[in-house]
């Protein structure tokens, strides 16, 4: 049962994972997600039984003082003492069906959130230090067949004024001032749609994943066709992320239990690499230089990770250190990698 949350310290230095481990007693966790502004307060979406029927309901939670900071002092297992999550507020979908999960306002001041139930768009405004969860807008998916949300992400660009949405093999974009869907891709994949990342640095592009074992990468302005198709895992792929810097890096993690690094450089916001100064150019260098920047660089895959013996269903990058990426996978084992240091080099150079 996911009732716990470990919060998960990595000292870089002396390569040690330090955990603090929360009670989160209301029920198993499905979905989870941090505040942008507040590093302290999280969401999460959980099962809960009432009259014998099991609801995903959704909640706004504050981790205690002390581990916010992060300590790389690590307790000794004797003392260390599970901590309860101190509830803020619920987000009530008792008209709305089953929260499918909780998205935070990028870059935002962690007033607003979306959660995602059965067929519903919800618009959040977290009042009162987040003590109160007020309803400002909704949407409705309307229309035949399955029609519940899998999974969502708010766009960073365009005034955080867009989100894009998974439900079955469709994924739709809706612009959060009107609650209307401005764009649609059908049959995005040929199996359930799982997740959608937006690219950090291009503000019309979404990567997506799904069972049909593919990730692809959409301009959103031109959705008939991916600009792009990764097939590189035999299995469902459950996660796409874009690196937070360098968005050419991406990471999926797949039932196949494999976590891939792949370098899609050609869709990134630096298709021939890093550009270099004219004036930094010897006359032989110059002329290579000119040679080089007429072809785009490829796409690869850097890297294949095989630490895991079962479906990997999170990869996640650091916020803090762009090189360093966690992946977890279904029986409870996290793994913390770095990128190759010699690409990491040449992506600097």
């Amino acid at each position: 049962m996911g009732l716990l949350i470990h919060i998960i310290d990595f000292d870089d230095e002396n390569n040690i994972i330090n955990k603090n481990v929360l009670l989160h007693q209301v029920g198993e966790i499905w979905h989870i997600s941090t505040s942008p502004a507040d590093k302290g307060v999280l969401a999460t979406c959980y099962n809960k039984t009432s009259d014998s029927k099991v609801m995903t309901c959704a909640a706004v939670w504050r981790m205690p003082k002390e581990l916010e900071s992060g300590s790389h002092e690590s307790p000794d297992d004797s003392s260390s003492n599970t901590q309860t999550l101190e509830l803020l507020c619920h987000l009530d979908n008792t008209a709305h069906g089953n929260m499918a999960c909780v998205m935070w306002e990028p870059m935002g001041d962690g007033k607003k959130v979306i959660s995602l139930a059965d067929n519903n768009i919800l618009l959040w405004d977290l009042q009162e230090s987040s003590a109160k969860a007020v309803l400002s807008s909704s949407a409705a998916l309307e229309g035949k067949g399955q029609l519940k949300f899998t999974s969502g992400r708010w766009s960073p660009h365009h005034n955080c004024t867009q989100i894009a949405t998974a439900n079955d093999t469709t994924v739709r974009g809706w612009d959060t001032r009107s609650m209307r869907q401005i764009y649609c891709i059908e049959n995005a994949h040929g199996q359930l749609v799982r997740d959608l990342d937006f690219n950090p640095n291009k503000q019309y592009y979404l990567a997506s994943c799904g069972d049909d074992c593919k990730v692809k990468f959409w301009d959103t302005r031109n959705v008939t066709e991916p600009v792009k198709t990764l097939e590189e895992h035999s299995h469902w792929v459950w996660n796409v992320r874009y690196n937070h810097s360098h968005d050419q890096l991406i990471l999926t993690g797949s039932s196949d239990s494999r976590v891939i690094l792949s370098n899609m450089v050609s869709i990134s916001s630096e298709p021939f690499g890093h550009m270099v100064d004219d004036d930094e150019l010897s006359d032989q260098e110059d002329q290579h230089q000119e040679e080089k920047i007429k072809e785009p660089l490829q796409d690869s895959v850097i890297a294949t990770y095989e630490e895991h013996e079962d479906s990997v269903y999170a990869v996640e990058w650091s916020s803090a250190d762009p090189w360093l990426f966690a992946s977890l996978s279904y029986d409870g084992r996290l793994v913390i990698n770095r990128v190759p240091r010699a690409l990491k080099y040449h992506i600097l150079l």
